[in-house]
């Protein structure tokens, strides 16, 4: 995933005696342009939201090497299933359902409600089933849907551009499964650019059946599965893989979530620095006022 912004600033002048007809054609143009393109509401994700994983079966690492940001969660399948150590996780937690089962639960069922939202918003452009209808796109912010892909709904390189406007969001809509072109290392035959302000975080997929995405993509944005996630070898993600029922998969993958929040200090580590941040402004203090009383005294 790339992120480019760039500011592309440009007058355009024309004959004083065109500019009557010139202009009612524009604001005719405009008027016409979807209205969903411009603004989208984002998908909700609530307790979610903090997960870099999120599986209902099992969470598998083939190489033992993958490197998540964000929470870590399985539900309802014991901890037993997960196959991700400590320090594979950074910014976040491993929750296991038997110690963890309320928030799993909650965060399972935001999950499903952020998918049904993302599943009922009505497409700005509906590709069908059609191969490779994403690749060389580029596209504003809006809701896209496709079918099955003969090959994959992904080869090369889609393009998400804000286009200036503000709170840009993509949801993109997979009726059936979604499957990314497999590429090597340093040449991902499938990638997501973002261009003119777009940010991973406002980037939705939600796929009706599995998501396969193929070797050394580069991809950005939550995947949100019905069933199961693949993440082939070397693919990278940022974003979040959140698998409804089935499995995530994974193998020498990165994952970073954009949303996840900073793991907060104890409350003890708190209130310490608090307590002698307030010893050494005291100290200032006191050392100020007696400088003062010994200059005052000086004749």
């Amino acid at each position: 995933m790339k992120i480019f912004n760039s500011t592309v600033s440009s007058k355009l002048r024309f004959p004083r005696r065109n500019r009557a007809v010139l202009f009612p054609i524009l604001a005719l143009g405009l008027m016409s342009f979807p209205s969903s393109i411009w603004a989208q509401a984002p998908v909700n994700l609530g307790a979610a939201a903090n997960f870099g994983i999120l599986a209902g079966s099992t969470i598998t690492d083939a190489g033992g090497a993958s490197m998540i940001t964000g929470n870590v969660g399985l539900y309802p399948t014991t901890g037993a299933a997960i196959g991700l150590t400590v320090g594979q996780v950074h910014n976040g937690t491993i929750f296991t359902a038997e110690t963890s089962g309320p928030l799993l639960n909650t965060a399972q069922m935001d999950l499903t409600a952020a998918y049904n939202d993302a599943a009922s918003r009505a497409p700005t452009l509906d590709y069908g089933s059609m191969d490779n209808p994403l690749g060389g796109q580029t596209l504003f912010p809006g809701v896209y849907r496709f079918g099955h892909a003969a090959t994959a709904n992904l080869i090369g390189t889609l393009t998400l551009d804000a286009n200036g406007i503000a709170n840009p969001v993509w949801i993109f809509q997979a009726t059936s499964d979604f499957v990314t072109a497999a590429g090597a290392p340093g040449s991902p035959a499938s990638e997501v650019v973002l261009v003119h302000g777009a940010q991973a975080g406002s980037v939705f997929w939600e796929v009706g059946s599995s998501a396969t995405i193929g070797t050394y993509s580069d991809l950005a944005g939550t995947i949100m599965a019905d069933q199961s996630i693949t993440m082939n070898t070397g693919a990278q993600l940022s974003g979040s893989v959140l698998a409804r029922i089935a499995k995530v998969s994974l193998d020498h993958n990165i994952i970073r979530n954009p949303l996840a929040v900073p793991e907060q200090k104890s409350a003890a580590v708190v209130a310490g620095v608090l307590l002698a941040t307030a010893l050494v402004r005291r100290s200032i203090l006191a050392r100020s006022g007696q400088d003062t009383a010994g200059r005052a005294s000086c004749p």
